[in-house]
This record gives structure tokens, sequence and C-alpha cells, in this order.
């Protein structure tokens, strides 16, 4: 078959080393933001169900089956992949330690205000998790096609050098290395695109899991003020009432 003059093998063929390393970190940034699309999508996918089994805790005959509901939803063991179990988790754990540390300063604090922060605190690490990877996204979509750009105008030099050299300026002499030379713009939105679009989605999808984080969460706090005895305190009485704040997060 005869090969294409204007084609992508053409331009390897016959680029120098700038021209074919400017190639490889555009393939090497597509394929670093391939991976993370499909991995960030694949968990944010993950979090979606375990989003829904959330409003399932509240129909639990108790705390530990509300758990099990939770972990049943989210194929990761353990709570740090499953962050509404981690919240949960968090929760029970900070009204324990309230409960059986009275002498220290935490001890001091209203149980209210020391949820609120242990729940807030819980929020946002997994809020950091959510956001691991698309900084990459960020660069490539910003980067790459001033990458493209980069080896477009350095094959465009050389094939007005190579013209100028030649002392040829037909259409057919010039059609064929600047042809080339833009190739590499293309390849270089080729990149950015993808990458762009994809940080959007799951930025989107991710402040949705947030939100649904911080109703959870406000939701644990009422409960553990108002119906959840601590591990360490069981059959002893409990204050039915208190104050319940909003959870600030700042997302």
């Amino acid at each position: 078959m005869e090969q294409n003059p204007y084609g992508v093998a053409s331009i390897w063929a016959q680029g120098d080393g700038v021209i074919k390393a400017v190639a490889l970190i555009l393939l090497i940034m597509s394929v670093a933001s391939w991976c993370v699309i499909l991995i960030r999508a694949w968990h944010l996918w993950q979090l979606q169900k375990v989003a829904h089994a959330s409003r399932d805790f509240w129909h639990a005959q108790s705390f530990g089956q509300g758990l099990q509901i939770l972990s049943a939803a989210s194929r990761q063991p353990g709570s740090r992949g499953n962050p509404f179990r981690f919240l949960a988790d968090e929760g029970q754990a900070a009204l324990d330690h309230h409960s059986s540390h009275q002498d220290d300063l935490h001890g001091k604090l209203p149980l209210s205000d020391w949820l609120t922060s242990t729940l807030k605190g819980a929020i946002e690490e997994s809020a950091e998790q959510m956001q691991k990877g698309l900084a990459i996204l960020a660069s490539v979509g910003s980067t790459s096609p001033f990458v493209g750009l980069f080896g477009t105008v350095w094959g465009i030099y050389h094939a007005l050098v190579g013209i100028g050299a030649s002392g040829q300026a037909s259409i057919d002499k010039v059609a064929g290395p600047v042809g080339e030379a833009l190739i590499m713009t293309a390849f270089g939105l080729a990149v950015a695109i993808p990458a762009v679009l994809a940080y959007n989605a799951l930025s989107r999808g991710n402040k949705g899991i947030i939100s649904k984080l911080n109703r959870f969460a406000f939701q644990l706090h009422a409960y553990f003020l108002t119906g959840a005895a601590p591990k360490s305190a069981q059959g002893k009485n409990q204050p039915k009432t208190a104050e319940i704040r909003t959870l600030n997060t700042g997302a």
C-alpha cells in the first residue's frame, strides 16, 4: 500500500528529535489522562451506589445494621474507600471518645461542637480522596494545546528552512511540510479536549457526592445527639435534647 505523504507516519519519519519528543510527550499525557478518567469514573460510579444506599441506612433497625448496608454497597474493603461508612464510623468514634475522656481538654467542649468538628474533618478528608488525579486532568487540558502548538511552530520553521534552501515555493512543496506540522496542533487538541470534558464531569459528580455527604453528616449529627448512646456508656442516661448546628464544610 502506498504511504500517504501527508500522514502521521510521514511526519514521524521526516521529523527531527524535537518533533518526536513533542509527539511522545503528548502520547504520555494522553495515556495518563485516560487512566485517570477511567479510574475516577469507576470510583465515582461506586460512590453513587453508596450514596443511594445511604438513604436505606435510616431504615435499618440498628446502627450496626445500617453500617452493614453501607458496606454492602461498596466493593472496596474498609471505610476509607466508602466515605459514608467512614463518616458514620468517625461520628461514633467521636461520641465514644468524648464520653470516655471527660477530663481531657476536648471533653470540656460541648458534644455538639465536638461532633461537628469530627464530621467536618471526615468530609474534608473524603473530599481530598475524591479529588485525587483531577490535577492531572487540569494540567493536561491546559498545557497539551501549547505543547502541540510548539511542535507545529517547530515543524513549520524547519519546513520553511527546507523550502528556502531548495528555492522551490510551489504549492506541492509547501502543503506537505506545513500540513505535517499542523498535525501536531491536532494532536494537542485531541489530548486536551477529553481531559477538559472529563475534569468538568468528574468535578460536578464529586460535588454531588459531597453535597450528599453533608446531608448525611447533618442527619448523623442529630442522631448522635438525640438517639445514640456511646459504647462506653451503655445503660447510662444520655441527654435527649441538644442544639443541632449546621455543618459548614465550605464545599
